[in-house]
Formats: structure tokens, C-alpha cells, sequence
């Protein structure tokens, strides 16, 4: 194993034991408080009863007992490699065998090379036991919940719960070890009715969330507004994702600008000129034509270093890069008023997102972002929006009574979990959402190979297939097989009349 990697994994592990020893810590201080605060004799309440349970887990955690892993070698410890190779390798399960074949001459036992479908079934096998394990936890959380693209002809729902000190305790931005998955619905479509049913499902099995962040999506707007009603004991606040919210906004402001489209043309031609060409090191970066805001401020970025490079004015001597730019980019340089603003506004707005999306939201971060924004001009409909939206999730801050707790604000976790999804189902050849829907959990949390091998024991096969059964609908393969299967050569009509003479 390279050793970069070894010095890395070892670096994770001691920053966790550093953050779970502070936690232990706060939480030790936080009972402590709770007794001084008490008259002597009383009978203690049901928080330092929490309290004390939630330190004797991270005790646990931090010194945990030997694991009940099989010997090296045995059918259950394969199983467990398999399993890991997947979700930690980002390998594909046809890979796993031949994987095993490359490194079995330094492994210190041999170790039979199982079927690439055997593999399949044991990943979906730990999925469905994480599903089955989901439960209500004591602390506080916040729930994330988006819908993945098309995939096929279907779409899933997917929602992740996340602690509500996330932000706190790890010191940046969260990632997907920090979460977990507690929801995935498979659907031909989604609007609010589906929505909010899935969602009173997924919450009355694992607890309501303090909050919800979501996307602008109109059937989640929807299901959360019918559940909202449904349920009137829990009022979840909603929180709007920054990253979606800033590119609404420079939506507004941009996309119907005549200045704007035309850099947008002159930059997409001038791509196409220099392609294949000695100045290939200058391409832009992809301008999307779906969710193109989202983006846009790297287009900006580059845009910036461009106007650069082609320099003032003057003419530029024949042959030279710059030339051959200024011909392949023509007529760029009479924007340049223009985007000398765009790219004000779009660093601008990188640099709120970024204070936002790693260090949360709390009255100090409120503050950077406000600053932040005065640097815009007061007729800018981005301060504007921006300002609006600074001032709404500041008062759910203080709401929610969490003191100076960072609060949460991105949806960039699960957008990630899509596309590590993405790249493990898009080598199907024909991709749809599938029983492979339950590899998501596994993407989610850190999975020890104990914890796989639990999960294992914990679900047998007959499980596994019978859950599946019930949750994911028929595949396009499956309709295929089954459509042609009964289709014979009797099923086609003849053409012409077949009793007449001189037909055969």
C-alpha cells in the first residue's frame, strides 16, 4: 500500500480520536454544569441521563473491544474485503475478482476468487441491514433531502440526517463521513403528494429533524409544505441551500443581459477555435447549459486571468499566443467594462459561499457574509437577494435557540453522494436506478470491516431479496427479458393469405 496513503488514513483516525476526546470533554463539563445548577439531593434529570449515555458511547468508540472479525481467509472475512473494495475502492464489483487475482501473491493466505454477482449481493445485502438499522438518536439533527436526475426512467429521493454540531466539532466542511443515509425512495416521478408520504415515512422511523435544507425544487417545496400541514407538532423550518440561492440570483441578474449572452457566444466560438491548437492550455472551463449559475463564477475566474493575457491596447506581434488569441476571442475586449463587473460580483459571491459553506452560520459568520456583500453596489439585485436571505436564516438561527452553534446552510453532501453514485452505475450499460439504489447508505459514514461483517450476519440472502422485492419496481432489463420471453414466431401475423395456391 503506498505510504501516502497509510500516513493519510492514520491522520484521519487521529484527528477523529482528537475531536470525539473534545467532545467527551464538553460533554463531561456540560453534565458538571448541569449538577451545579441543581439543589443538593435532587434527583437527576433525564439530560444529564443523556449526557452520561452519550459519553459511555464515545467511550466505547474510543476504546473499542476486539472485534469479532473471522480469520484471514475464511468465507466471512472475503466477504468483508469484497464488501470494502466497493465502497471504499470506488471499484466496480466485475473488478473485485480480478482485483483479488493481482494481489494474491503478497497476500499471506489464499483467497478464493468469489463471482462478480456474489459480490453484488453481498453489498446489497450490508444496504439493506443499514436501512433496517435506522432508528431515532438522541441528539439533535438536521435532514438533507434532494431528488437525483433522471436516471433511466426513474428518480430517488434521497435524505441524509446529519448531527446538528457537525460543523463544530469537525472544524470545516462537512463531508459524507460525517452523515448518514437514512432514506432512499425510488420513483418514476416525484411531486409534492409522493414527497411528503416518503418523508413521513423516512421521519417516523428515524425521528424529526430540527431542520430541513433543501434546493429551490418545486416538489419539494410542495411535499414539505403537505407535511408541514400533516403534521402540525413538528413545524421543521426549512433552509435554503446558498449554493442554489446565489445561482438563482445571478440568474436573475445575468441570463437576460444582451452582454452577457454575447460573451457567452464569443467565448463558446472562440473554445471551438483553439481546440485542437497549440493554445488548447487556454480553454475555458465547461459552460453547462442545465444549471449553468451553479458554475458560472469559475467562467468568471477565467474570464479574469483571459482579459489579462490579452493585454491592453496596442497590437500584438504576429505569431505570438497573445495575437492568435485576441483573433480566436475577437471581440471580447470591447466587454471589458462589463466583465469587470461580472467578475466582481461572481468572486463576491465565492467567497460568501465558501465562509457559508465551511464554517455554517452563526452570528460571526452573519456578519462576514454582510460585510462581504457591502462591497456590492446598492442597485445590485445579488446584494439584494443575497442580503434577504442572510437576514431570513439569521433569525432561524436565533429561533432555534442553539446559541453560538454553527448551523448548516449546503446541500453540497448530497450532491456529492450522487455523483460517487453516478460513477458506479454508470458502467451499466444500461443505466437506471436499480436494487444497486442501496449502495447509497454504504457511500455514507464510516464502515469499519466489523461493521460490514455484522451487517452481513445481521441480513441473510432470503432478506435481502425479499425486501428488494417489495421496494424497487421492475428494471427495463427485467421488462425486456420478461416482454420477449414471451414473444414466438405465432405472435407475428402472416402477410398475405396463406391458404391461396401457390403460397408457401
Amino acid at each position: 500500500m503506498n505510504l501516502g496513503k497509510i500516513l493519510a488514513s492514520r491522520a484521519r483516525w487521529k484527528d477523529k480520536a482528537k475531536r470525539r476526546g473534545s467532545r467527551i470533554r464538553g460533554l463531561h463539563k456540560a453534565a458538571t454544569a448541569h449538577h451545579t445548577r441543581r439543589a443538593p439531593g435532587a434527583v437527576t434529570g433525564e439530560e444529564v441521563c443523556r449526557l452520561r449515555a452519550e459519553i459511555a458511547r464515545l467511550r466505547a468508540e474510543r476504546h473499542p473491544g476486539a472485534t469479532a472479525l473471522a480469520p484471514t481467509g475464511s468465507a466471512r472475512a472475503r466477504r468483508t474485503l469484497c464488501v470494502s473494495m466497493v465502497i471504499h475502492g470506488i471499484v466496480s464489483f466485475r473488478a473485485v475478482p480480478r482485483l483479488l487475482a493481482v494481489f494474491a501473491p503478497w497476500l499471506h493466505t489464499a483467497v478464493a476468487r468469489p463471482h462478480f454477482t456474489s459480490v453484488i449481493h453481498w453489498t446489497l445485502r450490508v444496504g439493506v441491514a443499514l436501512f433496517q438499522q435506522v432508528a431515532l438518536t438522541s441528539g439533535s439533527w438536521i435532514a438533507i433531502i434532494d431528488c437525483s436526475i433522471d436516471v433511466g426512467t426513474r428518480k430517488a429521493l434521497v435524505v441524509l440526517r446529519i448531527p446538528l454540531e457537525a460543523l463544530q466539532t469537525k472544524g470545516g466542511a462537512v463531508g459524507l463521513d460525517d452523515c448518514e443515509c437514512i432514506g432512499v425512495e425510488v420513483s418514476h416521478t416525484w411531486n409534492g403528494l409522493l414527497v411528503s408520504t416518503a418523508l413521513g415515512t423516512i421521519f417516523g422511523r428515524a425521528g424529526y429533524p430540527v431542520a430541513i435544507i433543501k434546493d429551490g425544487g418545486l416538489d419539494l417545496n410542495k411535499g414539505i409544505e403537505l407535511l408541514r400541514g400533516q403534521t402540525p407538532e413538528h413545524p421543521i423550518p426549512v433552509i435554503d441551500d446558498i449554493g442554489h440561492y446565489t445561482a438563482n440570483a445571478l440568474k436573475a441578474t445575468f441570463a437576460t443581459d444582451a452582454r452577457f449572452v454575447r460573451f457567452l457566444t464569443i467565448v463558446s466560438t472562440g473554445a471551438s477555435r483553439i481546440r485542437q491548437t497549440r493554445l488548447a492550455w487556454l480553454l475555458p472551463p465547461k459552460i453547462r447549459s442545465k444549471a449553468r449559475f451553479h458554475s458560472i463564477t469559475a467562467v468568471a475566474a477565467w474570464a479574469h486571468h483571459l482579459l489579462d493575457f490579452l493585454g491592453g491596447p496596442g497590437r500584438a506581434k504576429a505569431g505570438t499566443d497573445r495575437h492568435l488569441a485576441r483573433a480566436s476571442f475577437a471581440g471580447l475586449a470591447t466587454l471589458r467594462p462589463f466583465l469587470t463587473g461580472f467578475c466582481q460580483v461572481a468572486a463576491l459571491c465565492e467567497a460568501l459561499q465558501h465562509v457559508l459553506k465551511t464554517q455554517g452560520l452563526n452570528q460571526a459568520t452573519y456578519g462576514l457574509a454582510t460585510k462581504t456583500l457591502e462591497q456590492l453596489p446598492d442597485t445590485s439585485l445579488v446584494k439584494t437577494r443575497l442580503l434577504a436571505w442572510c437576514e431570513k436564516h439569521i433569525h432561524l438561527h436565533r429561533a432555534l435557540g442553539i446559541g453560538d452553534l454553527r448551523l448548516l446552510v449546503s446541500s453540497d453532501i448530497i450532491e456529492s453522494l450522487f455523483g460517487k453514485f453516478k460513477t458506479i452505475i454508470q458502467r451499466n450499460p444500461l443505466a437506471e436506478l436499480n436494487r444497486l439504489s442501496y449502495i447509497i447508505p454504504l457511500l455514507c459514514g464510516l464502515h469499519a470491516p466489523a461493521d460490514i461483517d455484522r451487517a452481513l450476519q445481521a441480513c441473510p440472502q432470503a432478506t435481502m431479496l425479499q425486501h428488494i422485492e417489495r421496494t424497487i419496481p421492475h428494471t427495463l432489463r427485467q421488462q425486456r427479458r420478461q416482454t420477449l420471453a414471451t414473444c414466438g414466431p405465432d405472435t407475428v401475423p402472416k402477410s398475405g393469405n396463406s391458404s391461396a395456391p401457390g403460397t408457401g
